[in-house]
């Protein structure tokens, strides 16, 4: 180890070294000075310390070269800066006195730079003014103190200093030969407030702001206390002057002089001695090597809450004090000591690892205060003046047990040492980050404290009553060493509690110190850094859930109850058609047994391949009573989606219709459900008796299938109890009873369709069912509310807004007592537009994903919503967990993973154990439980409710629907001449999201074309699943990292959308529906043969092209616009019409007509008659 080296440990670990000649001097802990290594290591390099301390000394800091009396100051007087004549001038005539009161212009340190480049930036505010408030016995003794105060003012040049910028090419200071504080007086008003508050109304920093351009800069204010002989006084002062150890300073002098001891104090140390050593240490490329090779790879800013603001003025901050208890003091000391390292060190690992924890990483960059006195040449230790730079520090928690990460931090500590003098704005420079991001919004102030420190008759009338420090930065911890104990000081934003962060650093701080005695090779990551009440309410408090329910039950049997209590009210109406709850159960009843017959029974699957019909309820409930579990196979769905879905599901029949059953694979069993009523039948309708058939709670009532990563749909498992409990708590929620009616038309294939189908047939309410491909539609939607009488019915909130904006939709809804939105995140904008719109309609936002039996967290919206709306509490026996990647609890404010625990969660996926062990996990606080890992991110509110933040992989929901690209970057590789294809989510700039496909040919593979790559998508994948534009690339953009470089793929433009040979529109019509398809697909320019899907149109925005016509007076079905998407067709199928209004519309028949003849027996096809 070199004397430089060696110089640089012992200042890290607070030991000062001085050379008085041929004789070294060391200050420092005592405890530590008793260490033989470090005093052996003093000796053998005795001799180099005094050379490299007296080559310190002597750095050119030449003594001031303006003589007194000079009227005119030339730049050679200035060897510290470079001014011209002129610029001179201008500060001799800006300065008091003239030149004659200039003792010496030169440039500012690394940190006073920052501080003014807040100054200036804040406007009427700053937060670098700092307070102390006094109390004196009386206005003699506070004269005596400013007196005092004065002569130290006139010892130091930072205290007559002043800072100019204008015309400048960098801010000077400029010391003033004479410069003295003037008191304030102010008079107490004995009608107004007490004395304090009269004086913070004049006085308060957060008000306040001083002119730096005038020295000195400090100000002073005092008012007498009218009700008793004392009087207050409040010192303001800049930072841009004086840091921690100069305040101490300063206060020592006042207590010297006022005890008259001023032949006691030391001759003063010039600040220019500093700045001179600084603008002479280490170059700025050996700085920005360093500090690339620390950060260069830093992409984003450790944040924690999410605080990213450093260009406040210190207003919104609040301040808590903590101090440790002795006995942890003294274990900290004493483990510091016996690894070898300074307890600063062991502070910055404990900031490191509380950083983690309140940001859920571990990799962490924070900013902590440098002393700036270690390498500030002679007499820097009792020198006036701003001496601090903040600098970044990098802690790597991952993979390293306790000791490694103290051993590492006092290393990383000591080697920035090194570089305290680098300006931050190079530094800032050298990080992976973006110019509009701060590299750190946390900070760690470690510094030397005295506790009481001055004479206490010195002191005698005077009271200190308050001081604190103030910062830009919006998370900030001070850490007092006072010598034997040390106090923390948290300064934290409004929006956090800033006496909770003092519970974190202290629970750390025991934690870290427990592994060091006892376990100082365990993990960091597994030590505990959350206090022991926030982590047992976020584990307990918050999943107080426990409700009984009929767990014993089954989902049908729900529904069976009401068919003894109301046998002929209606159950079900779909268009003209009823049925009443006997007629329903009775046709359930005699299916269930035909299904039994086919060797239907408990975990059994059969699939449901019905339009949504009477039919599509009595096949459900038939399922679930002959112990099967129901499988949704949609009709929209391509074949080879349904074909894949039935091999991996196996049913043991498919329940279907006859104008459907010839999609069905040939040897695939099937039975027709006519959706009529046939004039007789036969056959034993009473119900079937669970315990027969070895049904029970355990098994499962429905398998859906979402979209899967793999490149193909999952099954996920639910079972009865899960699904039954869900329904209880909707029902003891909400309350349906039998004058309700609740709307079902969420396709099947979606699991919020089994509350719609089951919770009003459970509760004796009556369901209606919309026409198929209904749910598109605005005004048949209506109309059928209103004819209906609906009270109940559930939007996705993208087309809740389509709803919201037709014309008819409050007037529509007199009847509606409640909406329920699930699906994806609900706007605050929309949840308050519905409120202002149907004020008298309850609306509720629900989260779940289908692994966890439809929903588990909900929130009724308020009229005031803030900025988000939260996806709500843990429902009935549901238990929410948001953890880091660690498993552990993210803290109160801090964004997690959600995992999902109780009875709702599923058993599982469908013959994928592998997929279903990763995210089916152990509950680990819950012995026995289980817990499903969701991908969301949420976050705790204070109250126990969720804000809901996205996801943490790649999936997405659009329009309700859930994707995993990655299923759809399979299908693409799949398709001849693409070598590599990734599909995301991007904004339209409409306010919605569109899937875009990003492809790189084979380099044979000519021109791919977007019209056959959504083809041959088509042919695999459901609509909702075909990117809307596809992005042709030479290559796809990769991080340093070399991962893919989201943020980099570039916005599709017109080619790559699936586009026809252009042809203007023709006609009156046609060119009116370009600019609306214009408008709503934000293309540019539309033909007349282009295709309103392929141009990036969906289901939702095909209602809003509806209502563009009908404001129009235009009218098209729906099902014309589906069918006739080119612009030339859609026109044809335009028909222009005066209409006064809004034309009637009423619920069409079934367009899917019953076939009842028998197929081809080679096909296994059975017919059931209802």
């Amino acid at each position: 180890m070199s004397a430089r080296d060696l110089l640089d440990t012992l200042d890290a670990i607070g030991i000062t070294l001085r050379a008085d000649g041929d004789k070294l001097s060391v200050v420092g802990d005592q405890k530590l000075l008793a260490d033989s290594d470090l005093i052996a290591s003093l000796r053998s390099h005795k001799s180099d310390l005094i050379s490299l301390l007296q080559q310190r000394a002597a750095t050119d800091t030449a003594g001031y070269v303006i003589p007194v009396g000079t009227q005119l100051i030339t730049p050679a007087m200035l060897p510290l800066l470079e001014l011209q004549p002129a610029q001179i001038e201008a500060l001799a005539q800006a300065t008091p006195g003239g030149a004659a009161n200039i003792q010496d212009i030169y440039p500012l340190a690394p940190l006073q730079e920052g501080i003014l480049f807040h100054h200036r930036l804040q406007g009427a505010r700053d937060a670098y003014v700092l307070p102390t408030l006094l109390s004196f016995d009386s206005r003699q003794r506070l004269d005596r103190f400013v007196q005092a105060l004065n002569q130290v003012i006139a010892r130091h040049d930072i205290l007559r200093t002043a800072v100019h910028w204008e015309g400048l090419k960098e801010p000077v200071q400029l010391v003033q030969r004479q410069a003295s504080l003037a008191i304030q007086t102010l008079s107490f008003d004995a009608d107004a407030d007490d004395a304090m508050a009269q004086l913070l109304a004049h006085a308060d920093p957060r008000r306040v702001r001083l002119d730096v351009r005038q020295a000195p800069m400090l100000r002073a204010y005092a008012i007498p206390d009218g009700t008793t002989q004392s009087w207050l006084l409040q010192l303001l002062h800049h930072h841009l002057v004086l840091d921690h150890t100069a305040s101490q300073l300063l206060v020592q002098e006042i207590m010297l002089i006022l005890q008259g001891r001023q032949a006691e104090l030391l001759a003063a140390v010039p600040f220019r001695h500093f700045v001179a050593q600084a603008r002479q240490g280490m170059g700025s490329a050996e700085h920005e090597a360093y500090f690339r090779r620390e950060l260069g790879d830093v992409e984003q800013p450790t944040a924690p809450f999410g605080l990213l603001d450093v260009q406040g003025d210190g207003s919104n901050v609040r301040q808590a004090r903590s101090r440790l208890e002795p006995a942890l003091a003294q274990r900290l000391r004493q483990q510091a000591q016996a690894a070898g390292v300074s307890c600063a060190s062991l502070f910055h690992l404990a900031w490191a690892k509380t950083l983690a924890c309140l940001t859920g990483r571990d990799d962490v960059v924070f900013g902590t205060v440098l002393f700036g006195r270690l390498q500030g040449g002679a007499g820097a230790a009792r020198a006036m003046g701003m001496f601090l730079n903040t600098l970044p520090l990098r802690v790597r928690l991952e993979r390293l047990s306790v000791e490694q990460g103290l051993r590492q931090t006092h290393a990383a500590l000591i080697e920035l040492l090194r570089h305290e003098h680098a300006s931050l704005t190079l530094v800032q420079r050298c990080s992976g980050l973006p110019a509009n991001l701060p590299l750190f919004t946390s900070l760690l102030n470690y510094r030397y404290s005295h506790e009481g420190g001055a004479d206490s008759t010195a002191m005698e009338g005077i009271q200190h009553l308050g001081g604190h420090d103030r910062t830009n930065y919006p998370f900030v911890l001070h850490v007092d060493d006072l010598g034997a104990g040390f106090d923390l000081c948290a300064e934290i934003d409004v929006s956090v509690s800033a006496p909770r962060i003092c519970d974190f650093m202290q629970q750390v701080l025991r934690s870290l110190v427990q592994a060091l005695e006892q376990a100082p090779y365990m993990p960091l990551q597994a030590i505990e850094a959350m206090p022991a009440a926030e982590r047992h309410q976020l584990i307990h408090g918050f999943n107080r859930t426990a409700t009984e329910y009929p767990r014993h039950l089954l989902l049908h049997q729900l529904f069976e109850q009401q068919v003894v209590r109301q046998p002929q009210a209606i159950a079900v109406r779909c268009e003209e058609r009823c049925l009443s709850y006997a007629a329903l159960n009775a046709r359930a009843n005699h299916l269930a047994r035909r299904l039994r017959a086919l060797g239907v029974g408990p975990d059994a699957r059969v699939g449901i391949f019905l339009e949504r019909s009477a039919a599509m309820v009595v096949a459900l409930l038939a399922t679930l009573k002959a112990g099967g579990a129901y499988v949704p196979l949609d009709p929209a769905y391509p074949d080879t989606r349904l074909e894949h879905m039935l091999r991996d599901c196996a049913p043991v029949t498919v329940l279907t219709e006859a104008n459907l059953a010839s999609r069905l694979p040939g040897r695939q069993a099937r039975l027709l459900v006519p959706d009529t009523d046939p004039l007789n039948h036969k056959g034993d309708e009473s119900n079937l008796v669970a315990a027969e058939l070895g049904l029970t709670e355990n098994h499962l009532a429905y398998v859906i299938y979402t979209s899967g990563s793999t490149g193909q749909p999952k099954g996920v498992m639910n079972e009865h109890r899960g699904i039954v409990n869900r329904i209880q708590w909707m029902q003891q929620a909400y309350r349906l009873d039998m004058h309700d009616v609740v709307l079902q038309k969420t396709p099947f294939s979606f699991d919020v369709s089994v509350w719609e189908f089951f919770w009003p047939l459970m509760a004796g309410a009556q369901l209606v069912m919309a026409r198929p491909g209904g749910h598109k539609d605005p005004s048949y939607l209506s109309e059928l509310i209103r004819g209906s009488g609906v009270t109940t019915l559930h939007f996705v909130p993208s087309m809740l807004q389509v709803f919201l904006n037709h014309d008819e939709a409050a007037s529509a809804c007199a009847s509606v007592a409640r909406v329920i939105c699930s699906g994806e995140a609900l706007p605050a904008p929309l949840a308050r537009q519905f409120l202002a719109q149907l004020p008298h309609v309850g609306l509720h936002n629900l989260y779940g994903p289908t692994e966890a039996a439809v929903d588990v967290t909900a929130w009724t919206c308020i009229a005031d919503e803030a900025a988000s709306v939260p996806i709500g509490k843990p429902i009935a026996n549901t238990r929410i967990y948001l953890l880091d990647q660690h498993m552990r609890p993210a803290p109160i404010g801090v964004a997690g993973e959600l995992y999902i625990g109780g009875v709702q969660v599923a058993r599982g996926y469908l013959n994928q154990p592998a997929l279903s062990e990763q995210r089916f996990l152990a509950d680990p606080f819950v012995e026995g439980g289980r817990i499903y890992k969701t991908g969301d991110l949420g976050r705790w509110r204070d109250d126990g409710t969720i804000d809901y933040l996205g996801r943490n992989d790649f999936q997405v929901k659009i329009r309700g629907f859930r994707i995993e690209p990655g299923e759809i970057d399979v299908q693409l590789a799949t398709i001849a001449g693409v070598r590599e294809a990734v599909v995301v989510a991007r904004e339209d700039g409409l306010g919605s999201q569109r899937l875009v496909a990003y492809i790189v040919a084979e380099p044979d593979a000519g021109q791919l074309d977007p019209a056959l790559l959504r083809a041959r998508l088509g042919m695999s994948l459901p609509d909702y699943m075909l990117p809307a534009a596809y992005v042709l690339l030479d290559s796809l953009p990769l991080t340093a990292n070399g991962k893919l470089d989201r943020q980099a793929l570039p916005a599709p433009e017109g080619d790559a959308f699936n586009r026809q040979t252009y042809e203007a529109p023709a006609g009156e019509i046609e060119l009116v529906l370009a600019q609306i398809w214009s408008e709503l697909l934000g293309v540019e320019r539309v033909g007349r043969h282009d295709s309103f899907f392929e141009l990036g149109g969906h289901s939702l925005l095909a209602v809003q092209l509806l209502e563009h016509l009908r404001r129009r007076r235009w009218a098209i079905d729906i099902r014309a616009l589906f069918a006739q998407p080119s612009l030339a067709a859609m026109a044809a199928a335009v028909a222009p019409s005066l209409m006064p209004g809004t034309p009637d519309i009423s619920p069409a028949r079934n367009t899917i007509p019953a076939q009842l003849a028998v197929l081809d027996s080679e096909q296994e096809t059975e017919e059931f008659r209802l």
